[in-house]
């Protein structure tokens, strides 16, 4: 009975979703205005839901003993910073500011440095020309990274426009076919929802 109750509640909503964005009646707007206002709400209770998750599976790990430093250090941020921003506020020279700019965003820095070499590998890998495809992509993205360096030399007078051609024609094709079929899969998979085709949301294959 419940699952019957969040389907019709699915369905309801995809129906005025669907009225939203595909009608310009005036009643839709007024309705458009009032379910932002409610998805502020369901975020504030997801932001919950969220937040007593990650406490416990953190207790959970420190009690089983596994990364126990590192899940305590994570507890202990939890903990402090909504302490500093309720005690000093948020304002610049505050303790929560001065640990956000040289904690947090140093470690930010670090994870995207790592990244980078994730995706260099990544890309060694992918790009090697074992055939005509992969050497026209491999050239490509020659082309790219060149003409974004400063070490273009003689080739800085036409380089440049070859790689926005490449840019706005090929890469654009190719961008817009992905973005299409995104649309089409977002748009089945949300009817299949809205109908109560696809029930895998409430936790179940039924």
């Amino acid at each position: 009975m419940d699952r019957k109750i969040a389907v019709v509640i699915c369905f309801a909503f995809g129906l005025v979703m669907f009225a939203q964005y595909f009608s310009a009646h005036p009643l839709a707007r007024s309705v458009n205005q009032t379910i932002a206002d409610y998805w502020q709400i369901i975020f504030a209770f997801a932001l919950i839901v969220g937040v007593v998750g990650f406490l416990n599976n953190n207790f959970q790990q420190v009690r089983k003993g596994q990364d126990r430093p590192f899940r305590l250090l994570s507890l202990a941020g939890f903990v402090i910073m909504p302490v500093l921003a309720m005690i000093w506020g948020i304002k610049t020279g505050t303790p929560f500011l001065w640990v956000f700019e040289n904690v947090q965003v140093p470690m930010q820095s670090t994870v995207f440095a790592l990244l980078a070499f994730f995706v260099a590998s990544a890309s060694y890998r992918g790009f090697r020309a074992r055939s005509v495809p992969a050497a026209i992509l491999l050239s490509a993205a020659l082309i790219i990274l060149v003409s974004r360096s400063f070490a273009t030399g003689p080739l800085s007078d036409w380089l440049p426009g070859v790689a926005e051609w490449i840019r706005n024609n090929p890469s654009m094709a190719a961008r817009r076919a992905i973005l299409i079929g995104i649309g089409l899969g977002s748009l089945t998979t949300s009817l299949r929802v809205i109908l109560g085709i696809e029930r895998t949301w409430l936790g179940g294959g039924k």
